[in-house]
Parts: C-alpha cells; structure tokens; sequence
C-alpha cells in the first residue's frame, strides 16, 4: 500500500495544424511593390475539453501585411495540441491549459506561419515571443471585472 498521492499527469499527446489559410489578394502586383509592409498580428487561445483528463488547446494566429489600404497577404493559422493532464488540482489546471499548453504549441504555429508566408512569395514572418502567463493573467483580470461589473 502507499500512501502518496497520485502523480500529476502531463503529456503531449498530438501537435497538429487545425486550420490554415493564405490569401494574397492583389497578386501579382503585389510583388512589384518595393516598401515594407505593415504587418499586424492578432493571437488568440482557447481550451477545451475533449475527453477525460484529455485537452485540446488552439492558438491562432492571424497575420495581416499592408501596403498603404492594399493587402499584401492575410495569413491565418490555427495551431493546436491535444493534451492528457491528470491530477493536477481544479485550482491550477486553467493556469496549465492558459500559460503552459500554448507555450508548447507556439514554436509549432511560428513555424507554420514562417513557412507559409514563404511559400506565398514573401519573406518569413517570424512571430515574437509571447508572455502567455502575462495574456492569461490579463484574461483572468478582464473576467473579474466583468464579473464584477454585472453585479
């Protein structure tokens, strides 16, 4: 018999694209262009359950160069990782799924959106690091004050 408690459970058990797109509208004219574009990136996370102890986490990335009003390309990538976490405490298994989940899943959907803007014809994009303790701990005020606002 033991009388340890169980052991917390973290596994990876899939990274996958989910979605993937590419649109260059204003080809092939676009390429004759000599300025830099305006590049814009919009990330987003979500979890969810998809079995018993067994998470799926999703970040997408949205990528939007422009010259001027003329979109260069719109790039939008949906990375996801499919997760076993068990006995980890109620308390802390957002936290996992908010902070460590997407910074496995990261280097993954960097990869995808420099490969596919370089399959478009242009050069890489290469997606900064994310503070994803910082984005959840803003979720998690965001929450709060919104709950605390419909009261």
């Amino acid at each position: 018999m033991s009388d340890q408690e169980p052991q917390a459970v973290f596994a990876i058990e899939k990274l996958y694209v989910k979605d993937a797109s590419v649109e260059v509208p204003n080809a092939p004219h676009i390429f004759l262009e000599r300025e830099a574009p305006e590049i814009d990136v919009q990330l987003a996370t979500q979890s969810a359950p998809v079995a018993e102890d067994v998470y799926e986490t999703t970040l997408t990335a949205t990528v939007t160069a422009k010259i001027g009003e003329n979109v260069m390309f719109l790039i939008e990538v949906a990375q996801s990782g499919i997760f076993r976490i068990a006995q980890i405490p109620a308390d802390q298994l957002n936290a996992v799924l908010g902070i460590g989940c997407p910074n496995i899943v990261f280097p993954y959907l960097r990869e995808t959106v420099s490969d596919l803007t370089t399959r478009a014809g242009f050069p890489p994009v290469i997606l900064n690091p994310v503070n994803f303790e910082a984005m959840y701990m803003q979720q998690q005020q965001q929450q709060a004050n919104e709950a605390g606002t419909t009261h």
